[in-house]
C-alpha cells in the first residue's frame, strides 16, 4: 500500500506539470478550435529560459519561474500573430499543418542555435525529503504542486472574474456574436495564448526542477500527453484539463511502478484511443452535435 501512495505522490507532482500544459491546449482550442501542436515547444523554450537566467544572471527559483512565463506568453503571441492569425479563416486542417510545421521550426531551431545535447538544469533548490508514514516526498515535489495548483487557481479567477475573461468565454461560445457586441476578438486570442503560453514557459521551468535536464526536443512527448490529458478531461474545459493532467500523471507512475515503464508512453496513447472511442467528449466536456 505505501508502494501505491509513493506513486500516487510522484504522480501528482508529474500530473500538475501535464495539468499546466493541457490547460494552455484546451484555451486554444476552445477559443479558435486549433490544437497547437507547437505548444510544447513553448514549454521547452521556457525550461532553456529558467536554464539561462539561473546560470548566467543568478536568478532565484520565483524570478525565473516569473521570467520563463514572460517569455512563454511572448512566444505565444507572436506566433499566434505570424503564424495562426493569416489562417484564421482558413480550413483547420491548414492550421494543424502549420502548427506542426512551427513545433519542428522551433524545435530544429532550437537544436541548431545551442546544440541538440541534453543540458543539467541548474538545482537551485537544495531537495529534502519527508517521511510520512513510509510514503517519501521531497521540498521539490510539494514546491510543484503547490505552485501549479496556485496558477490554476489564478487561471480560474482570470477566466471568471476579468474583463477579459469573461471576453474569452463570449468568443469561445460565438465568436461573431461577440464581435457584434463590441469584443475585440483578436486581443481576446492573443491574449488566450499568452495566458495558455505563459503556464507552458512556467512548466518548463517545474519541470527542470523535476528531472534536472532540459533539451531542444523535450517538449513533444509531454506536449502529445498534455493533449492526451485535455482530451481525456474534455477538450475545451479548464477544469477538465487540470483532472486530466493529474491522471495521467499517475497512470504514467502507477505502470512505471510495476515495471512498464518502456511502455509508459504506449499507455497513455492507448487510454487516448479509447477514450476517443467510448467517452470522445472526455469526462468534463460536452456532447455538442454541429450543424451542417
Amino acid at each position: 500500500m505505501q508502494t501505491f501512495f509513493q506513486q500516487v505522490i510522484n504522480g501528482l507532482s508529474l500530473g500538475s506539470i501535464y495539468a499546466l500544459l493541457a490547460l494552455g491546449y484546451t484555451m486554444v482550442y476552445g477559443i479558435i478550435k486549433l490544437i497547437n501542436f507547437a505548444h510544447g515547444d513553448i514549454y521547452m523554450l521556457g525550461a532553456f529560459w529558467g536554464y539561462y537566467v539561473i546560470n548566467a544572471w543568478h536568478f532565484s527559483f520565483i524570478e525565473a519561474l516569473l521570467s520563463s512565463m514572460v517569455v512563454g506568453a511572448v512566444s505565444g503571441v507572436v506566433i499566434e500573430y505570424f503564424a495562426y492569425r493569416p489562417l484564421r479563416h482558413a480550413p483547420r486542417i491548414t492550421a494543424l499543418i502549420t502548427a506542426i510545421g512551427v513545433s519542428f521550426l522551433l524545435e530544429n531551431g532550437m537544436s541548431y542555435l545551442f546544440s541538440s545535447n541534453t543540458r543539467d538544469f541548474p538545482q537551485i533548490i537544495s531537495q529534502h525529503n519527508y517521511d510520512i508514514g513510509g510514503v517519501l516526498i521531497s521540498n521539490i515535489q510539494i514546491l510543484i504542486l503547490v505552485t501549479a495548483c496556485i496558477l490554476m487557481i489564478l487561471l480560474q479567477l482570470i477566466i471568471k472574474k476579468t474583463k477579459m475573461g469573461k471576453a474569452m468565454r463570449a468568443v469561445s461560445v460565438d465568436a461573431d456574436a461577440a464581435e457584434m457586441v463590441g469584443i475585440n476578438i483578436n486581443r481576446t486570442i492573443s491574449f488566450t495564448f499568452a495566458l495558455g503560453s505563459a503556464l507552458a514557459g512556467a512548466a518548463g521551468v517545474l519541470i527542470g526542477l523535476y528531472y534536472n535536464s532540459t533539451d531542444p526536443l523535450m517538449g513533444m512527448t509531454p506536449g502529445i500527453k498534455a493533449f492526451v490529458a485535455a482530451v481525456l478531461g474534455g477538450i475545451g474545459s479548464v477544469p477538465g484539463a487540470s483532472v486530466g493532467g493529474f491522471l495521467i500523471g499517475i497512470l504514467e507512475t502507477l505502470f512505471q511502478s510495476i515495471g512498464l515503464s518502456a511502455y509508459k508512453d504506449a499507455v497513455v496513447y492507448g487510454v487516448l484511443i479509447i477514450i476517443l472511442l467510448v467517452l470522445p467528449a472526455g469526462i468534463f466536456g460536452k456532447n455538442v452535435k454541429e450543424k451542417v
